[in-house]
């Protein structure tokens, strides 16, 4: 541990956090959804930021777009980069790298513009395709079978360390050639990280997620030279075949196997709490489990795990009422965006029934359109089904604790009963 590098850290944290939360007690409806009581409901903070003139400006000097027109238009206008014209990150940089506040987690090629981050999508794309995915389904069946047997038998249980983390970990491992994946490790890395995504918020926080990548760096890193020498029918032995760039491979292989399990989990849980939260949801999934897939589409929309994506233009570019300059962040807010009046009716209410089920950027847009797009669909809709089927009467118990984040709206714990 580096005391001044802490001391420095920690003198930057506590300012920013200060000055931040005055911005939001000013009424920035940005910065007041890093904040309680704010974050717990955002959804009048979502309808502001719609509603505003579009790009709204936050005070904290980026650009806000909540429509799902304009947050469509600007995923896919590949005008828009996600790095600066000198190549930094949208999250700063402090002496030439990456900002440790702001940007602690390195985030492979979702943090790159082509040509790298064409090159790095191929080398695993293969891995992703629909009849991959098709082949995993008796993995995931045979998996999610288990795990909600199990949880039904205990009659409570946390819907997160029984079910929504394990089958996802169990699943992306497999594909990775991870053997032995520990669940709960896995589970410890995914909140250490998931709760640096956006920026982190204390020191202790910093720490934890500077050990949980270590740990996992060095697991794949182990991995990836035994592969090399004695390989198997798996992605890490394919990233070793291809004699990719050892500190490529690694940081590929952490960015599949955390956002393969915690985006998953996270989705589950807010598919489980926003319909037995309206009940009706539920029973209707329980009559007929054969509508997990519907359900899985409304809670993309509804509640998706993924709240923001941030874009810059490397040139002048007109987006809504404003003239964006070279290298202004602008951020594509996915969850407001899931619920435009324009596209949805009703759109705060979850519905089953939703003639425009479907219609949301959960997974993004554009060239980083997210890799697992069909194998979170594929997971969501098995899980799904196999708790409506076993447990019709569902309900959520207290207990609940949501995580504190702008970026990944999730639950750390989300105790269930049936």
């Amino acid at each position: 541990m580096d005391l001044r590098r802490d001391v420095a850290l920690g003198a930057r944290l506590a300012v920013v956090r200060a000055g931040g939360f005055a911005l939001a007690l000013s009424g920035d409806p940005v910065l007041r959804l890093l904040y309680r009581p704010w974050i717990d409901d955002p959804a009048p903070l979502q309808r502001q930021l719609r509603e505003a003139a579009q790009p709204y400006a936050s005070r904290s000097g980026v650009l806000v777009v909540a429509t799902a027109a304009l947050c469509r238009e600007l995923v896919r206008d590949r005008r828009f980069l996600v790095r600066t014209r000198s190549g930094g990150s949208l999250g700063g940089s402090v002496e030439g790298g990456r900002d440790p506040l702001l940007e602690p987690v390195e985030l492979s090629f979702l943090g790159m513009d082509p040509p790298d981050h064409t090159r790095l999508r191929r080398l695993v794309g293969g891995f992703f395709t629909p009849a991959r995915v098709d082949a995993y389904e008796p993995l995931v069946v045979r998996l999610a079978e288990r795990l909600t047997d199990d949880a039904a038998r205990r009659g409570r249980f946390d819907l997160l360390a029984d079910v929504a983390t394990p089958l996802p970990v169990a699943v992306i491992a497999e594909i990775l050639g991870v053997p032995d994946a520990d669940a709960g490790a896995f589970a410890r890395w995914g909140q250490a990280v998931g709760a640096g995504l956006g920026g982190v918020r204390s020191l202790r926080a910093l720490h934890r997620l500077d050990a949980a990548v270590a740990e996992l760096r060095g697991l794949l890193g182990d991995l990836l030279e035994r592969r090399r020498h004695d390989p198997a029918d798996d992605l890490i032995s394919h990233l070793a075949a291809e004699d990719a760039d050892a500190q490529e491979a690694i940081s590929l292989a952490a960015l599949l196997l955390l956002a393969g399990f915690e985006t998953t989990s996270s989705l589950l849980a807010n598919a489980v709490a926003a319909m037995t939260d309206a009940r009706e949801p539920w029973a209707q999934l329980a009559a007929d489990p054969a509508r997990a897939g519907d359900a899985v589409e409304e809670t993309l929309r509804f509640e998706p795990p993924i709240q923001f994506t941030a874009r810059t233009p490397h040139e002048t570019v007109r987006l809504g009422e404003r003239d964006v300059a070279p290298d202004t962040v602008v951020m594509a807010m996915l969850g407001p965006a899931g619920r435009d009046p324009e596209v949805h009716a009703d759109p705060d209410v979850f519905d089953l029934d939703r003639p425009t089920k479907g219609e949301h950027l959960a997974f993004s847009g554009g060239i980083h359109y997210c890799l697992g797009a069909a194998l979170a669909r594929l997971e969501g809709r098995v899980a799904l089904g196999a708790l409506a089927e076993r447990m019709p009467t569902l309900h959520r118990v207290p207990g609940a604790v949501r995580r504190r984040s702008l970026l990944l709206r999730s639950y750390l714990r989300l105790p269930v009963a049936m």
